[in-house]
């Protein structure tokens, strides 16, 4: 891998595009351009095929369920192996909302009908009658970079993650992975999982920037970011957060 460009398989972006996910590839894109670095976006959608062996980095944007169905035959095509493969390999992921869910286990809706996902994660997501919707924000695990995130989230899936992994971050507003136990999201090897929308990235530009670098630090465990000045981005983002999370008190 080059240590100027980054290689970014944006998949399914055509049906997986729920809330402006694909504002989050621009913001990996600008935030490397601003620092003369560069971004060469390949998008996947159905029927194509893939070599996911020569990304860095992956992202899945979150759809509704009758897309998750319409992908998951053409995940089982052989796409699931593949990406399960390049999981392992600690290739780097960012998955919101559906797309993170797909990489569990399964889906079972409040009534009791099962849709088996491609297994790539040990979690399960059960469907029930009430949404969890509205902005939210949690705190990173330090293993995904501490910050506090800031997003708006819009699910009736309950997702629970198996033992031995671990959530993304804690929840400090909101529902998160399932409104019960505290937890939003995944962090598997380098896998981000979140139900975060909005998109979560152009919000949130210290998470961003920690995706980026553990892109980069797969091949080369000495980069570093050049820092930029985000003075501006994070005044909008504390000025944010400070509001989210005063109104769940």
């Amino acid at each position: 891998m080059s240590t100027t460009k980054l290689q970014i398989c944006h998949l399914y972006p055509d049906l997986l595009n729920l809330y402006g996910d694909r504002g989050n590839i621009l913001c990996f894109r600008r935030r490397l351009e601003w620092r003369g670095l560069e971004a060469e976006i390949t998008e996947v959608g159905a029927g194509d095929t893939a070599d996911f062996t020569r990304f860095d980095l992956i992202f899945i944007g979150g759809g509704q369920d009758f897309e998750q169905e319409v992908l998951l035959s053409d995940l089982r095509s052989g796409k699931d192996r593949e990406l399960k493969a390049a999981i392992e390999d600690g290739k780097t992921v960012l998955a919101i909302c559906g797309g993170y869910q797909m990489l569990g286990n399964y889906y079972k809706t409040w009534d009791g009908q099962q849709c088996d996902f491609i297994g790539a994660i040990d979690l399960y997501t059960i469907g029930s009658r009430e949404r969890m919707i509205g902005n939210f924000a949690f705190e990173c695990g330090a293993a995904s970079g501490g910050s506090t995130v800031v997003g708006f989230e819009n699910h009736s899936g309950k997702t629970y993650l198996g033992a031995g992994v671990e959530p993304l971050g804690r929840i400090l507003a909101g529902g998160g992975n399932n409104g019960s136990d505290g937890t939003e999201g995944v962090r598997y090897m380098n896998v981000f999982g979140t139900y975060s929308h909005g998109p979560v990235l152009p919000k949130n530009p210290e998470f961003c920037d920690h995706i980026l670098e553990t892109a980069f630090r797969r091949r080369d465990d000495s980069f570093r970011l050049p820092p930029l000045d985000d003075a501006v981005e994070r005044a909008a983002h504390d000025a944010m957060v400070k509001r989210v999370v005063g109104q769940s008190k």
